[in-house]
């Protein structure tokens, strides 16, 4: 690594260790981590999601996107049918998400259309891997963890990018994007773990998460992590590859 390189990864993390400046303050997020986190009642979660129409209207896309279409149940048609079945953490990663991409949008170009490009990636792998499920037989996996696991299958790319954005656009030298580049190349698995760890995500998804890069091994055939495993590397975005 450069002089130049080391400068930018240490101050990469530093911002990707602040979660208030990669996601936002968002005035929902943090009292729906709490509302989760006190495991109470579940209408008190409906009433922090129904007061974003626009969340609302996601999650019950999301949760209806991960149904099977030719299952015999009927799709999701009330926010409150669809939370109750999504489950408070499925609740909290999705929301997470969909602030997430939220922030996204709010980048400048070029780091925009890059980042865009990351997410469409992202989504592309929730959909295969949610139909890779449907095609299973014998398992009992929840439908909404591989797809909110997916979610998050190149997230350590996602935040290094938006954190290299942010310190540019703080930075009185502008970096080239060749050093972030060179850092996701390199540095993918140390900027990716940092991420988990600082932006308060559950340890169930960050377990899964590893088994899905093949950088932890699990006995558990009903993994969620397994499924997206056969995804990812199919398309050689395992971090720890077969």
């Amino acid at each position: 690594m450069t002089d130049l390189e080391h400068q930018v990864f240490t101050q990469v993390r530093a911002i990707i260790s602040n979660e208030e400046q990669v996601i936002g303050r968002r005035g929902i997020l943090i009292p729906l981590k709490k509302a989760i986190i006190a495991d109470g009642d579940i209408r008190n979660v409906i009433d922090i999601v129904s007061s974003d129409p626009a969340l609302a209207a996601h999650m019950l896309w999301r949760s209806n996107s991960a149904m099977n279409a030719d299952a015999n149940r009927s799709k999701n048609r009330s926010l409150k049918d669809a939370l109750v079945r999504l489950g408070q953490v499925n609740i909290y990663r999705y929301a997470f998400t969909f602030y997430l991409k939220e922030r996204l949008d709010e980048l400048p170009q070029p780091y925009k259309k890059l980042v865009q490009g990351y997410w469409a990636l992202t989504e592309n792998i929730a959909s295969n891997a949610v139909d890779s499920l449907h095609q299973m037989l014998g398992v009992e996996i929840n439908p909404d963890e591989v797809q909110t696991l997916a979610l998050f299958s190149v997230f350590g790319e996602i935040i290094a990018l938006t954190a290299f954005a942010y310190l540019n656009a703080e930075s009185e030298e502008s970096f080239p994007l060749s050093i972030i580049k060179s850092l996701i190349d390199n540095q993918k698995q140390t900027l990716t773990i940092e991420a988990f760890d600082s932006l308060g995500l559950d340890e169930e998804l960050q377990e899964e998460f590893m088994i899905a890069h093949n950088l932890r091994q699990t006995s558990n055939p009903n993994s969620p992590g397994l499924v997206l495993r056969r995804v990812l590397s199919m398309r050689n975005q395992l971090l720890n590859p077969l």
